[in-house]
């Protein structure tokens, strides 16, 4: 099993051992219904998602302090394999699913209900009956439908008092990638882009710490963070994503709930009693004068650490 934690680069955040909150806040993190296994293969792939054992993934909003203008950016690691689980709230109450190719629908444990291709839908009347939920998975490269939007990864459908709820589940990296370009022009400043990639990281792990949900972890609307699945994914999001994989603001030893908004008036309207928050138009503007992606952020998270989440034995 793998144990995560925050790999901080001539730092010392991270504490001793975890207290029993740490605890069920960790075991609120890796609490997940049983992959099914069969001949489609998901995208998105936690079979290793591990303990996060460090206590430094505590969430945290806070107003930071003892600026530092260009944060030290942690060493190069592999990535972690997370799972984030986002709930698809702007989709309707009776959803239409769909898949660009071999899709299968199961049970909780996995058991085969329904099977179809790109040319058919499936019945989740028909599925969810006497069940209260069901499973939607398609091949690798393929991608899955909601009410004709399309995500990576996979889908839970849950059955609720007010209809139908869907949750997508898949790597967190995929999800950031996602979340970048629904957040800032995807033809923005690269360095722009490479510090909303770490804000919207950031934002998400804190979620992951401490989320919405028993069932997932925060939604798609701007209540969080925007996400639009693959409709919002570009090869420039991919590559913000990509060159700062891991990587997430800290400070004094926990997540930093990396707030941010379009510009500097509305973070101070609309964060300026929560904490640090960055505007994403003076990132912009920060960029272009030659700022790289630790300096910009080190302008707004003043105080704060880069930190990476790094994999190593349990």
């Amino acid at each position: 099993m793998l144990a995560v934690g925050a790999g901080i680069a001539a730092q010392d955040l991270l504490p001793g051992s975890p207290s029993r909150s740490d605890a069920d806040l960790l075991e609120a993190l890796i609490a997940q219904p049983q992959q099914s296994s069969g001949p489609v293969s998901a995208t998105a792939s936690d079979q290793d998602a591990g303990l996060l054992a460090a206590a430094s993934l505590r969430a945290q909003r806070t107003s930071l302090s003892s600026p530092d203008r260009s944060l030290m950016e942690p060493q190069a690691g592999a990535e972690v394999p997370l799972e984030i689980r986002v709930a698809l709230l702007k989709a309707s109450a009776s959803p239409r699913l769909a898949a660009s190719g071999p899709w299968r629908l199961s049970d909780r444990d996995g058991r085969s209900l329904q099977e179809g291709g790109a040319d058919t839908a499936p019945d989740l009347g028909a599925a969810l009956s006497g069940r209260a939920e069901v499973w939607m998975e398609t091949g690798a490269g393929q991608a899955l439908y909601v009410d004709g939007q399309p995500y990576e990864g996979r889908l839970r459908v849950l059955r609720g008092s007010q209809g139908l709820q869907v949750v997508n589940h898949l790597p967190l990296e995929l999800y950031i990638s996602s979340v970048v370009g629904a957040e800032m022009p995807s033809g923005w400043h690269m360095e722009a882009l490479r510090a909303q990639a770490v804000a919207a990281r950031s934002y998400a792990m804190a979620h992951m710490a401490r989320p919405a949900s028993a069932h997932w972890h925060l939604g798609d609307t701007t209540r969080w963070q925007a996400y639009r699945g693959l409709s919002s994914v570009t090869a420039r999001t991919r590559q913000a994503t990509s060159s700062t994989s891991g990587v997430i603001l800290s400070y004094q030893g926990g997540i930093v709930e990396s707030l941010y908004a379009a510009t500097s008036r509305i973070t101070q309207e609309a964060h300026g009693h929560l904490g640090a928050s960055m505007s994403q138009h003076g990132a912009q503007e920060l960029a272009q004068q030659g700022l790289r992606y630790n300096e910009i952020l080190g302008r707004y998270y003043q105080g704060a650490s880069l930190a990476r989440l790094q994999a190593g034995a349990s």
